[in-house]
């Protein structure tokens, strides 16, 4: 039985393309306070959001992305983990610790960044507008936190683009619940590649027949030409994790 909150989930998609059209401002404002309501960690809302509208920063950010549209969207979100926030609290309230640096309270901020990113997401298709998740801005962390300006106790996760739909892209297909959902245990599957094989012939179809990039490609292909090139600047996010004053803890 569906309703209409999840028949907007169901027909989720990403949309890169967007018409020029601004967002008006109390519907923006309405999307960021629906966010606000996102569940948070211990309450602690160890995340900021960050709204561009320079175009020159626009058109950095799409530099680093790799993606001429992300220049071009009515509206660039970026999504930081932020205990900077808690630092300035915790000291005028006389705390000397710094706890606010620790991995857990990092995680916390990551896990509040991207429930975040979902809510709004879900708040923007509920108005008939779309999104896509910009993961590529980890191609260059540290450029992002420049262009930002971002203090220190601050990282940026996932950046997003929304608007009015200038694109109606067919729906990408998914695996079967059975390799994800798992009763009081991992969802083990032997023989994996021969169990994901209706997946993949599904997934060759898709991108087959797609109206942009077609190509002939399959899952498990991708998924191993995906590993086999990974992005040298993406292998040192924990430098700049650790470079941004949380402790990595990596020697204890």
């Amino acid at each position: 039985m569906q309703n209409y909150t999840t028949n907007h989930q169901l027909e989720h998609r990403t949309m890169r393309f967007f018409k020029d059209k601004p967002v008006d401002d109390d519907l923006r404002n309405n999307l960021f306070t629906i966010m606000n309501r996102t569940a948070t960690s211990s309450g602690m809302q160890t995340f900021s959001v960050i709204r561009i509208t320079h175009q020159a920063k626009k058109d950095q950010i799409a530099e680093v992305c790799k993606q001429a549209y992300v220049a071009e969207a009515p509206e660039l979100l970026i999504f930081v983990v932020d205990t900077f926030r808690m630092k300035q609290i915790a000291e005028e309230k006389g705390y000397e610790g710094e706890s606010y640096r620790t991995m857990d309270v990092f995680f916390q901020g990551v896990a509040d960044a991207y429930l975040a990113a979902q809510n709004i997401t879900n708040a923007i298709e509920s108005y008939d507008l779309g999104a896509v998740y910009l993961g590529s801005i980890l191609n260059d962390p540290q450029e992002i936190i420049d262009i930002l300006e971002l203090p220190e106790l601050t990282f940026p996760i996932v950046g997003m683009l929304f608007g009015y739909p200038d694109d109606n892209p067919q729906l990408k297909p998914r695996m079967d619940l059975k390799f994800k959902v798992g009763k009081n245990s991992y969802p083990y599957v032997a023989n994996i590649t021969t169990e994901l094989k209706d997946y993949d012939e599904e997934m060759s179809y898709y991108y087959d027949t797609r109206e942009k990039n077609r190509r002939s490609d399959t899952y498990t292909d991708q998924l191993v030409r995906k590993l086999s090139t990974p992005n040298p600047l993406r292998q040192k996010l924990l430098q700049v994790v650790e470079k941004q004053g949380f402790d990595l803890m990596v020697d204890e």
